[in-house]
């Protein structure tokens, strides 16, 4: 059964990337404890870019937890000197971190039925330059979008609340496309 490794959230902020500023909110902190889970995401939590991220459709973003050894090493071999080696959870800017759940498992439809929420998938994250910031360097969206380690975003199909240790369910949707389908689709243009 699926796991729910972590929870997190943060709040908008300016970061300057090259001679710019910009307002993001994609490096999330882990928060302990029962979050309340609301129409619109976790709450604490904030997207600098509505037009992209958050709604009732992108209400919180799942990443599974498998892929993070991959970005580690493409860290590495890009050069970016690590502070923290673990690369910790919520810099891919998620706020639910899932183990045992990947891109390939899941429809949009399907839902994820924890203790005391229900969420719903809906489409695959869409890789932006501020990701390339956050990972610390230039062909981390490019890597996303040809390896396909996007994750999810959710809509809240029941509010209440979440805590990290949570097992959850996968209750599968109608199953017309899946995530993985979508984000090829989506990625095409940028793959040719």
């Amino acid at each position: 059964m699926p796991v729910l490794q972590s929870v997190q959230t943060g709040c908008a902020r300016r970061v300057k990337i090259g001679e710019r500023t910009v307002l993001t909110a994609i490096n999330k902190l882990p928060v302990d404890g029962d979050v309340p889970v609301m129409p619109l995401g976790l709450m604490g939590d904030e997207q600098a870019d509505l037009s992209i991220h958050g709604g009732l459709e992108k209400a919180i973003y799942a990443y599974p937890s498998e892929h993070y050894p991959f970005w580690r090493n493409e860290r590495h071999t890009a050069g970016v000197s690590l502070l923290d080696e673990r690369l910790p959870y919520g810099i891919v800017g998620e706020n639910l971190t899932l183990a045992g759940l990947l891109e390939t498992d899941v429809w949009a439809g399907d839902v994820l039925q924890f203790a005391n929420c229900a969420l719903a998938v809906t489409v695959p994250r869409e890789p932006c330059h501020k990701f390339n910031v956050a990972m610390g360097f230039s062909q981390a969206t490019k890597l996303m979008a040809t390896h396909g380690f996007c994750g999810f975003y959710l809509s809240v199909r029941e509010a209440g609340s979440i805590s990290a240790g949570e097992h959850f369910e996968l209750i599968p949707g109608r199953r017309s496309v899946s995530i993985t389908q979508l984000f090829k689709a989506k990625m095409y243009k940028h793959l040719r």
